[in-house]
């Protein structure tokens, strides 16, 4: 290979996947890995720069740079190839030559298999309390699948789609997106949701304890039924001349239980607000 580079050990991914056409999606998913990786994969949409007399050296350097990453572009797509591919192909001139060949042959029979990925996007719903980062990957996963098998989403409604798939609990969070016009790509968008949801999860697991949490019943109140005639120290009769207040057993309430009686004293509140009783025979008339 003239352009002096080598292949690097990220290449060992497509050793056991080489492409012999059933397994197509597969094959340039892990490619287009490499190519990422590399800093290669712009070849296989971005034109050679065209250079002339009056090119700059900038210029001229940056054509030098894309022939190099072209060439080791098409060395990993060669390699990576069934025996019979790699005879078709290895005279193809770029690694945008080879892959317009391969959509041509693999990508446009998939039809179907690049209707259900479309398909997985638009139905997907993240579920409430369900990590943000595993339905991102997942959603990246779908649109990285869609576009191997020839689908054309742009960056900007591939965001868009994303939100549509959030919970309730994070409109605020879309909201704001469309507010502020934010514009992020997929993975910008993942760790702002990451940090929204840092943000949200302490605020649900309050509410879920305060919703579910009973008042305790402890060591002291366990014994509160006593028997007949007997007091709270010894279970001696009481004595004809003892207070009420002795005989009553006494009970700490806890915070729980403390708030609750708060809740139901409010809530009796607002009850006798709508509600009046009429004297003469003990029936309760709602109010007007």
């Amino acid at each position: 290979m003239s352009g002096g580079g080598s292949f690097s050990p990220l290449a060992m991914i497509l050793k056991d996947s080489k492409l012999d056409g059933g397994n197509y999606v597969d094959w340039k998913r892990k490619l287009n890995i490499v190519l990422t990786a590399e800093g290669y994969k712009y070849v296989l949409t971005d034109p050679c720069p065209v250079i002339g007399r009056d090119s700059t050296d900038e210029e001229r350097q940056a054509e030098a740079e894309w022939k190099n990453a072209d060439e080791m572009a098409r060395c990993y797509m060669l390699a990576s190839m069934s025996d019979v591919l790699q005879s078709k192909h290895e005279h193809t001139p770029t690694a945008y030559d080879i892959d317009l060949s391969l959509r041509t042959m693999f990508a446009d029979k998939s039809r179907p298999a690049r209707q259900e990925a479309l398909k997985a996007i638009m139905t997907t719903r993240m579920a409430e309390e369900a990590s943000v980062r595993e339905h991102m990957l997942k959603m990246i996963a779908y649109f990285e699948e869609a576009e191997v098998l020839g689908a054309t989403i742009d960056a900007e409604s591939q965001v868009d789609m994303v939100l549509e798939t959030l919970p309730d609990s994070y409109s605020q969070f879309k909201l704001n997106y469309n507010m502020n016009k934010l514009e992020m790509n997929l993975v910008e968008l993942m760790k702002e949701l990451q940090a929204a949801e840092k943000i949200m999860k302490p605020t649900s697991k309050a509410l879920a304890i305060h919703s579910t949490s009973s008042p305790r019943v402890g060591p002291k109140a366990k014994n509160f039924k006593k028997k007949k005639g007997q007091n709270k120290a010894g279970g001696k009769p009481r004595t004809p001349g003892a207070s009420q207040a002795d005989a009553k057993p006494k009970v700490k309430i806890c915070s729980y239980g403390k708030e609750m009686i708060d809740d139901m004293a409010d809530g009796f509140s607002e009850l006798f607000g709508y509600m009046r009783f009429r004297g003469d025979s003990g029936h309760v008339l709602s109010h007007g």
